[in-house]
């Protein structure tokens, strides 16, 4: 990604300007080579966390982390949802570059090819163990809807990268519902076959929308299609039978997830290892483990940020037991930004009173509004970083160029243009980031330190199911996020100098490619 002169940026007026040194900061060397975790919470939005304002739930785990860590304020993922988040996150690449990145069905293929340079691969060059640990809904297997679920699923995480896996075989709405140990199914009995299909049902095979009475934990809202097969008593998106030994507990998910990403820590405390642990917290269906239920007040969403924060302690007190912790980087952050209803009826809107998922911003999780893709962003590292809060422009597309730098690991060419070396600003001593981050919803959008664009869209301005703002709009958007963090006043027809400045970096963005054929 070519950088903007800064005598162009001047050229156009105030309260833009390139960070002084975003990409070649002046830091000490670092000699050691930590070992690298990070925690990826599902759905948690910007104000979700107590260390970012949440005053009905208390998150100290996390707030231990961000308290002598670096507490972003501007940090993005790299899409609206989750998969499109996911693969920017290990490739490097913005997700709306490449077709077939959206939401992936519970049938999937590997959406990342195994061919693709990715983090994993790049850590494994430089001496890392890998593990991937708790959710993954990136595909697995080559073909959409032809996975066989009783024996080895390949491609998968070993193939873009991961020593070992241990990962939920999509998502936690959707079927099949168990897991994968280094791709394939745990406690499966082969006199019990697991079969899937997302077109039809299995002939007497109960659903959620012919047999309600079979669903003894969570009922499903009214029209969001979460009422197919039934398995631990709640209905889920897709048909599936066997594999009843293997089927998950969803009140057990964040135990048996943390109990194998605390393993690996065990077992690898020896030699350097990059562990991404993917929590199942606070995606739908929301069942939280019963220790947790009536923790917060919220019903199982808010219950459920209570469990997630449970989950960060204990990767914490595994690093501690270890010895390890002072020499590990640890990275809090979420894939996209909050829903309340998204698919089922557990209280979270009744109960939601006066907590604000989406902090002081507007949207959330599907939305090209702020709250889509502002996440929270906590970067650890006992007596590396600066710690405070820091308003740096970040985003997760540059975990590639900036692991690449911090373990001295992957030729740059090798690296996606978008994603960029922001080490710096992960320790504390930028305080800019980026000069601009693009991000992904049902349209495209351009967020500068100062200002943010999003494209024109026919679409629908809001989503009546989930109970969001869209930001769909037929004409151009300008916001001045200095003033307006709501994005409530287009500034579109005053700022035309702007709007067409930051139209031309975004039509120029669309007409590069990433120099990979992949």
């Amino acid at each position: 990604m070519n950088r903007i002169s800064q005598t162009t940026i001047l050229s156009i007026g105030a309260g833009f300007a390139l960070p002084a040194f975003a990409q070649n900061g002046a830091r000490e060397p670092l000699n050691d080579k930590p070992n690298i975790v990070l925690i990826y919470a599902d759905d948690i939005g910007y104000g979700d966390l107590s260390c970012y304002g949440a005053e009905r739930v208390q998150t100290p785990h996390v707030d231990a982390l961000a308290a002598n860590g670096v507490l972003f304020r501007n940090a993005h993922s790299a899409a609206a949802t989750s998969t499109p988040s996911r693969y920017g996150l290990f490739t490097g690449e913005y997700p709306w570059r490449r077709k077939g990145t959206q939401i992936a069905a519970g049938d999937a293929a590997l959406i990342i090819k195994p061919g693709r340079y990715t983090v994993p691969k790049m850590l494994k060059e430089a001496g890392y163990t890998t593990a991937a640990v708790g959710k993954w809904h990136l595909g697995i297997g080559d073909t959409n809807g032809q996975q066989d679920w009783n024996g080895h699923l390949t491609p998968g995480p070993r193939e873009i990268g991961f020593d070992y896996s241990y990962i939920m075989a999509a998502t936690g709405d959707r079927v099949p519902c168990v897991y994968l140990e280094n791709q394939r199914v745990v406690n499966l009995d082969p006199k019990d076959p697991i079969s899937v299909s997302y077109t039809r049902n299995f002939t007497g095979e109960p659903t959620g929308k012919e047999n309600p009475e079979l669903l003894t934990k969570l009922r499903p809202s009214p029209n969001h299609g979460h009422d197919q097969s039934i398995v631990n008593g709640i209905s889920r998106i897709g048909f599936m039978k066997g594999g009843k030994a293997a089927l998950w507990e969803d009140e057990s998910i964040a135990d048996n997830i943390t109990h194998h990403a605390v393993r690996f820590i065990e077992r690898n405390k020896e030699k350097p290892f990059f562990l991404y642990f993917g929590t199942n917290d606070i995606h739908v269906p929301r069942y939280p483990n019963e220790r947790f239920r009536g923790a917060t007040g919220m019903g199982h969403r808010g219950d459920a940020i209570a469990e997630f924060d449970w989950s960060v302690g204990e990767i914490v007190r595994a690093l501690k037991e270890a010895g390890i912790y002072d020499n590990t980087l640890i990275i809090v952050s979420s894939d996209n930004g909050p829903v309340v209803d998204d698919g089922y009826m557990d209280e979270a809107v009744k109960k939601l009173g006066s907590h604000k998922p989406w902090g002081p911003f507007r949207g959330g999780k599907y939305s090209t509004f702020e709250a889509g893709t502002r996440v929270p962003f906590i970067v650890h590292w006992s007596g590396k970083v600066q710690d405070g809060t820091s308003d740096a422009l970040v985003s997760q597309i540059d975990f590639f160029a900036t692991l690449a730098a911090l373990t001295k690991a992957g030729e740059r060419s090798s690296i996606p243009e978008d994603s960029r070396d922001q080490l710096s600003a992960w320790l504390g001593i930028d305080r800019d980031g980026r000069d601009y981050v693009i991000g992904t919803a049902s349209s495209l959008t351009l967020l500068t330190r100062d200002w943010k664009y999003i494209e024109p869209n026919n679409g629908n301005p809001y989503n009546k199911l989930t109970n969001t703002e869209l930001g769909n709009h037929p004409a151009d958007q300008l916001y001045d996020m200095r003033s307006d963090k709501g994005e409530y006043n287009n500034t579109a027809s005053q700022n035309r100098l702007m709007l067409r400045f930051l139209k031309q970096i975004l039509e120029e963005e669309k007409r590069k490619g990433t120099g990979l054929d992949l």
